[in-house]
């Protein structure tokens, strides 16, 4: 079967003779062969393959061609749209393949028509945005076939109106709904059943991982092989998924949801009004315990303060005495009935945040502006995945470009339980010392030092003129990327883009748009972004991306770590970083023609001894520590 393979990807085969551009790569082929073996087998495969090896198709074609049932699973919404809308495709008419594809994402994702015609029958509140967006999204229901409201022009992830269109597991009405037959998740599901590739992401599959737990009927189908694309990310989504969490958030959305049901179907149980009133204050009063900004800590640490305790015991008060107003509404209307059980759950949720005495958890909270999270999550699932994998049977395929750490892939094995039958790093066939030229600039400041936001702006100026904009400056964290915004739009002639002023995905448009632009963001732009050509030329990075020491989950696994006799910044710290650091880098060259200037501003990486773990990790680029090299550089290529 190697030769069949070998066959599909060669100068002669299907994919050169249907594909435009296609060049057989060894690096590709041999992914693919291990890929196939591995499906075949039904064993453990683990693939770092570097940025231009051909990774998709490395795997796709090989799950086109087996014989069973393939669910792939990605880390972001963006590749999942691609694979399914881009590379499947191609590569179902290249390969005549006869299987049939399907897309399935969380429940998030989909219209629910049920609550869109409740809330455009009674709009649920005076905000001339969300009123804006429900005619818009109203529009899209008389159209789509899909219900993925990703295809809702103007709507964007963030969107004000999503929680009033879409369902969540709290709320959806399930076979009672009067919209069951014509529900678009429904629909998904039963497709994603008689598919035999099937395309999620990581969140999907641990939700369902969790729901398989509890005993509850599956979203997803059992599958013969299941492929990991972004893989680096899966141990820290399954942590979130095999530990609890209670929000605020989810209780607003409940108030929203009973308010509704009040002022449609019972308006006269001015009670019911009352009490939701009551209990929306004492959510807000809890919230308002942790200060303004967003912030996170240990939970143990806040249940110590009465104040906090105090405000919590006043929110199960009025959970309670909600649930006794929901007792007397029950026979006045049918859709009270999973509300009342939702507000039972929350109440148990909340009782439950004061038992910290579990071993082997987190304890933590996390504030945004309006919520409050508590999460209790265990600081290891190796053991949990590892169990999970047996019991399916099934072949597991692990992929992503960032999987090893100084050539190494022990602690992403480690980090979930895997044991795979064959590892293999696959290096990248692009020419790095000719593309691309790395500067670790002499003279900086301490990363930590008051003068190191101006240093950067210095820098960030002259490497802007000299590639004309098309710049990616990232940094580890929004105070600086603030500081840096303020002084570089005063100072410059080019448009600067900031993480936070659009959606992601219209930044990205605009930055690839305009073509001498220059963009500032943080995490969600270190990885999952593909800008090719000449558009970006230099890629800054501010510092190295340790996690925040202040961190409760990073704290509790240090701990862990350090109670079983090992070091704990070289075995959860570091690798986070060098992980975290290669993303970023990974931004700069994204196809064999791409040139430009990787500059990072942190002088660690050469008086620390671990400068080398990192440097060793990179691609094999030229090094300079002089800045007017990296001009030269950036002048010779624009």
């Amino acid at each position: 079967m190697a030769k069949f393979i070998k066959q599909l990807f060669s100068a002669t085969g299907p994919l050169a003779l249907s594909l435009d551009g296609y060049t057989p790569r060894q690096p590709q082929i041999d992914m693919a062969v291990a890929v196939d073996d591995a499906l075949k087998k039904r064993h453990q495969l683990v693939v770092e393959a570097g940025t231009g090896t051909g990774k998709t198709y490395a795997y796709l074609a090989p799950a086109l061609k087996s014989k069973g049932k393939t669910i792939i699973s990605t880390g972001s919404k963006a590749l999942q749209e691609q694979l399914f809308h881009r590379d499947l495709p191609n590569l179902v008419k290249a390969l005549s393949a006869t299987k049939k594809v399907a897309l399935l994402k969380g429940r998030a994702n989909y219209l629910c028509t049920y609550r869109l015609s409740q809330h455009v029958a009674h709009v649920p509140t005076d905000d001339p945005d969300v009123m804006h967006q429900l005619a818009m999204v109203a529009k899209f229901a008389s159209e789509t076939r899909s219900g993925d409201l990703a295809d809702c022009i103007g709507i964007e992830e963030d969107a004000k109106v999503l929680p009033y269109v879409s369902s969540t597991a709290d709320n959806c009405l399930g076979k009672e709904c009067p919209d069951f037959q014509d529900c678009y998740i429904r629909k998904a599901r039963l497709n994603a059943m008689e598919a035999d590739v099937v395309v999620i992401n990581h969140h999907l599959f641990f939700a369902d991982m969790a729901v398989k737990d509890t005993g509850f009927a599956e979203l997803m189908p059992t599958a013969d092989a299941y492929i990991f694309d972004e893989a680096h990310q899966l141990s820290e989504i399954a942590s979130d998924y095999f530990g609890e969490s209670v929000s605020t958030k989810k209780l607003v959305d409940l108030i929203n949801d009973l308010r509704a049901i009040y002022r449609a179907d019972i308006p006269d149980m001015l009670q019911l009004g009352k009490t939701l009133n009551k209990l929306e204050t004492s959510v807000a009063d809890l919230r308002l315990q942790f200060g303004l900004d967003g912030s996170r800590g240990d939970w143990r640490e806040k249940l110590a303060d009465k104040e906090i305790c105090a405000a919590l015991h006043r929110v199960i008060s009025d959970l309670d005495f909600l649930y006794q107003v929901l007792k007397l509404c029950l026979d006045r209307s049918e859709k009270i009935e999973h509300p009342f059980e939702r507000t039972l759950a929350f109440k148990g949720q909340l009782e439950r945040v004061f038992d910290t005495a579990q071993t082997g958890y987190s304890y933590w909270y996390e504030t945004t502006r309006r919520y409050l999270t508590v999460n209790i999550t265990p600081l290891n699932v190796s053991a949990k995945f590892a169990q999970m994998m047996k019991d399916t049977g099934a072949g597991f395929v692990f992929t992503s470009a960032t999987l090893s750490v100084d050539n190494d892939l022990a602690h992403f094995n480690a980090s979930l339980g895997l044991k795979p039958t064959q590892s293999m790093i696959v290096e990248s066939p692009f020419d790095y010392q000719q593309q691309a030229l790395l500067c670790l600039p002499r003279y900086l400041p301490e990363s930590h030092a008051n003068n190191m936001p101006h240093a950067i702006i210095k820098l960030t100026l002259e490497l802007i003129k000299s590639a004309k904009g098309r710049c990616f400056v990232l940094f580890t964290s929004y105070r600086m990327m603030h500081l840096v915004a303020e002084g570089l739009t005063t100072q410059m002639d080019y448009p600067v883009y900031m993480q936070g002023q659009m959606s992601k995905r219209i930044i990205l448009e605009k930055f690839t748009r305009h073509g001498n632009a220059v963009l500032l963001g943080t995490a969600s732009f270190w990885e999952g972004v593909d800008v090719r050509g000449s558009t970006l030329s230099c890629v800054i990075i501010d510092k190295l991306p340790f996690a925040a020491p202040d961190d409760p989950l990073l704290q509790a696994k240090m701990q862990d770590c350090q109670l079983q006799g090992k070091d704990p910044f070289a075995h959860i710290q570091l690798p986070q970083a060098v992980i975290a650091l290669k993303q970023g880098v990974g931004r700069l060259i994204r196809d064999s023609k791409d040139k430009g200037v990787l500059v990072i501003c942190d002088n660690r990486l050469v008086t620390r001894h671990y400068g080398q773990v990192f440097l060793k990790s990179l691609p094999p680029m030229r090094r300079t520590r002089d800045l007017a090299m990296a001009n030269a550089f950036l002048e010779q290529i624009n």
